[in-house]
Formats: structure tokens, sequence, C-alpha cells
């Protein structure tokens, strides 16, 4: 059995990063609260701007996962594809195949709507012309999320045959963005506007579309491939937390100002934000995360209450708060209680919900596969030498 070796199976927890993971998930569950329960902005603009919680999942999932790959990759050492897959599969896998047992056994309790075929889910393909509407929709993103698992290790290695890789893997990033932002463009003159009611294609063919939304995870795997492939110039940005986090925190709130204003627009959906905005959300994102990772940042420093768990529960509150908050409505709404009561006690609902598929599920198979796969590199580097490091 050959050794292997990758990242720790349990490192330490960054307060930037959990503060982040936070952050998004608070913002997907006040968008989802919005369209699913209240039909009116709750939180003022974070009900209308949360959906891009998901493109900063987006961006820590680039960033997080390149970084694992890069740096060992460049070191030298050879990545086992088989071990990688199945890591990520019992990662991600169980608590989604409980919830998605749930949508097909209890569809009444889960909501009352049909979901797309099973082979969809299972196979991660629900998201491709996947109408509004139907039952466990917000699993768009997840399959996205597994497509990129799928193809990025295979990006890398066929990358690291070429003797130019760090100017090839720039290159290939920065042409993927200006692709995917001239096919939205593209889409955007059948779908983005009103007029023959091309409009209702734009949810299944820009929103939920791989092809639409893949460049989101660019900004991320870029951060991944500054840090391992131009470290000299890594640990100078390094050394400027505070600047780099205004600027990306500058960043951040101009783009959510821009979604809240210049996205749904009378007559359809601004073609700014459609074209080029999905790309400047997510570089704004990845600025700010750039500001969070870097010493002395405000967010390094800083344990904000309730972030770790938050974080930690991510995942699991991604995949169940939707039902929950729509089943715990339906319950409560006969009592007619004050708003701030009733949105606290469907917040407390959501919580509960996704620590116990935390605990239950995601915890044990996690503690399985660390004991069983524990790494997904080879221990001794290859002879030949890895990718330059270059300032």
């Amino acid at each position: 059995m050959t050794a292997t070796v990758s990242t720790s199976p349990h490192p330490a927890r960054q307060p930037g990063l959990d503060t982040l993971r936070a952050l998004a998930i608070l913002l997907v569950f006040a968008y989802h609260y919005r369209v699913f329960v209240s039909g009116h902005d709750t939180f003022g603009w974070a009900s209308a701007v949360g959906w891009t919680g998901v493109d900063l999942f987006f961006v820590l999932s680039g960033y997080l996962i390149a970084n694992q790959l890069m740096g060992g990759m460049l070191r030298g050492r050879t990545l086992s594809l088989g071990t990688f897959y199945l890591r990520r599969a019992l990662r991600t896998l169980p608590a989604f195949w409980v919830v998605l047992a749930l949508y097909f056994l209890f569809p009444a309790v889960m909501g009352g709507r049909e979901p797309p075929p099973l082979w969809r889910f299972l196979t991660f393909t629900q998201n491709i012309g996947l109408q509004p509407g139907t039952a466990f929709s917000h699993a768009w993103s997840l399959c996205i999320e597994e497509q990129f698992y799928l193809v990025l290790p295979l990006a890398l290695l066929g990358l690291m045959r070429w003797r130019q890789r760090l100017a090839l893997s720039w290159a290939l990033l920065a042409s993927l963005v200006v692709a995917a932002i001239a096919w939205r463009s593209l889409l955007w003159l059948q779908y983005g506007r009103e007029a023959g009611g091309a409009i209702e294609g734009y949810y299944p063919n820009v929103y939920y579309a791989t092809l639409c939304r893949f460049d989101e995870f660019l900004p991320g795997v870029a951060l991944a491939l500054l840090k391992t492939g131009h470290p000299a110039t890594w640990a100078r940005l390094m050394q400027h937390g505070r600047a780099l986090f205004a600027a990306g925190a500058t960043a951040t709130l101009a783009m959510l100002w821009a979604v809240q204003n210049f996205y749904e627009m009378p007559g359809g959906y601004g073609y700014v934000m459609s074209g080029f905005g999905y790309s400047l959300v997510a570089m704004a994102f990845a600025l700010l995360l750039l500001g969070t990772l870097a010493d002395g940042s405000p967010l390094q420093r800083l344990r904000i209450p309730g972030a770790a768990p938050l974080a930690l529960w991510s995942y699991a509150l991604y995949l169940t708060h939707k039902p929950i908050a729509v089943i715990v409505n339906r319950l409560i709404k006969p009592w007619g209680l004050p708003e701030p009561l009733h949105v606290a006690l469907i917040a407390l609902a959501c919580l509960a919900g996704g620590w116990l598929l935390y605990r239950a599920v995601e915890t044990p198979f996690r503690h399985w596969r660390d004991r069983r796969w524990a790494r997904h590199f080879d221990v001794v580097p290859r002879a030949t030498a890895a990718l330059p490091s270059t300032p």
C-alpha cells in the first residue's frame, strides 16, 4: 500500500474563513426567507442580495480545493485521483443523500412540489435546464460544486505536463473568465428581457447553468495559484492585511450595491450584471478573501461569536434550511406571531436541523474518511522538479 500525504484532516481553524462561511450561509438564508417564506425583504438589503452567498461559497471552494491540490503538486507529490474523489464523496454525499431521500419519501411534508427525476440528482446534472419552483431546487449549486471537484484535478494534472505551467495557468484562467462573460452576454440577448416572455428562460439557461456560473470558482483558484506559484509575491501581500481587507470590503460592498440596483430591473435583468456582474461579484469576494487571509486582517484577529459553529454547519444548513423554513412557517403561521418572533422561531429550527444533520451524518462519515483515507498525495516527491517558484 502506497503511503500518502495531503493537508491535515484537522487543520487549525482560521476565524476569518469561518466568518466568510458564516456570512455566505446567512446571505443565502436571508434570500430564501424572502422568496419562500415572507415574500418581502425581511432582512432589508441582505434579502435582495442574499443570492450572492452562493457566489461566496464558490469562491471559497475554488481557493480551498485548489490550494490543497496545487500545494501538493507543486512540491512534486503525486495525486491519487481515486482517493481525492473518494474523500470528496464522503465529505459531501452522505448528508446530501439523506436530504434527497427525505424529498422523495415525504414530498408533501418537504414542500409538496415535484422534484426532477432522481437520476438528475444522483448524477449532479439537476442544474441543467432546471425550472424554478421544483423541489430541492437549491441543490443546483451543489451540482456545480461537484462538477468543479470532478474537473479541477484533471485540469491541474494536465497543466503539470507543460513546461510553462504558470504562464499557461494564468492564461487559461483569464480566457475562461472572458469566455463566461461572452457566453452570458449572448444568452442575455435571448433571455434577459421580458419581450415575448423570453425572460422565463433566464434561470434555466443563465442563473442555474454551469457554463454561466463556473467562472465564479476561478478567482478563488487564482488566489491559490498566486499563493503556491508565486510565494514571494504572496508573502509580500500578506504583510498588508488591513489595506487588502479594506479594499476587499469596499469592492464587496460596491458590488452588492450594484446587485441591489442593477440586477433585477424594470423590463428584465440588467445586462451589465448579467454579463459581467457574476464575474465581478466573485472577484470582489476573492479580494475580500485575500484580505481575510493576510496578516493583520481584522477578520483574523476578531472572533465573531457564532461564526465558527455556523461555518462548521454551513453545508448541512444549506441543505436543510429551505425545507425546514417552509415546514415551520406552515405550522406557526396561523398563530399570528409578531414578525421578529416568527423569524426567530424559523431561524432556530433551521439551526437545529443543520446541527442535527452535521452531528448525525457529516461528522461520523468525515471521521471515518479521515481514519481510512487520510491523504491523497504520495509522501515521496517525484524525482523531477515541480513548478519553479517565481516572485
